[in-house]
């Protein structure tokens, strides 16, 4: 059965929403992890890395958590 039209507006704009506040999740942590790394100044940079998969993570758990509790 087909929804009307408003109600696909609603789905197509909640899960845009869920999608950028994922991406935002992902740059604040990869951001702050590259901003540490400068602060500390090493060559490897293991904030970096350590905050994008902190952050895909945190973003993966926002994400299940809030469609979880939408049903």
């Amino acid at each position: 059965m087909l929804r009307p039209n408003n109600q696909r507006f609603n789905d197509y704009a909640q899960y845009s929403a869920l999608g950028f506040q994922m991406l935002a999740v992902i740059l604040l942590f990869v951001f702050g992890g590259y901003k540490f790394d400068q602060w500390l100044e090493w060559k490897f940079p293991l904030f970096t890395v350590l905050g994008s998969i902190t952050g895909v993570g945190m973003s993966i758990y926002i994400a299940v958590k809030d469609l979880l509790r939408k049903k």
